[in-house]
């Protein structure tokens, strides 16, 4: 198997991970509309480049508590099939190449693992590998 790449990022104190190809870039948190009656975990969209994209507090919607925008904060723009959906990250770490062998796969009994894939182990980091098309269902339902 080859190796994945993955954009790392934090939400707290924890590393979370998301697959580069489905990443369009990383912006910092502009003005964004927000949506009348959204759930709590949808800030509103935004109008990049000419693509009006929703706008999901990764944080709220994972039950991670409510985040503390900085000049550290971020919006990554991703994009799964037609649908282009921004998370807002406490703060952008690095690209990890990522061997298929240092990932480990979360068991359902541990916790909710519809949005994970698996924990990478990558020199001494663990990081939570999130799946982009499960985040995506639920955001758009």
């Amino acid at each position: 198997m080859k190796m994945l790449k993955i954009v790392a990022f934090k939400l707290g104190e924890e590393e979370y991970g998301l697959d580069i190809n489905h990443v369009q870039s990383i912006e910092r948190i502009n003005h964004f509309t927000r949506i009348p009656n959204a759930p709590i975990y949808v800030k509103g969209v935004i109008n990049l480049r000419g693509n009006v994209n929703p706008i999901i507090d990764l944080r709220s919607m994972l039950n991670l508590g409510q985040a503390q925008y900085t000049e550290h904060s971020r919006v990554i723009i991703t994009k799964y099939e037609d649908i282009e959906l921004g998370l807002i990250v406490d703060q952008t770490s690095d690209v990890i190449d990522v061997a298929p062998e240092a990932i480990e796969m979360v068991s359902s009994s541990s916790f909710d693992s519809d949005y994970f894939g698996g924990i990478a182990k990558i020199e001494g980091r663990l990081i939570i590998l999130l799946k982009l098309a499960e985040l995506m269902k639920v955001s758009t339902d």
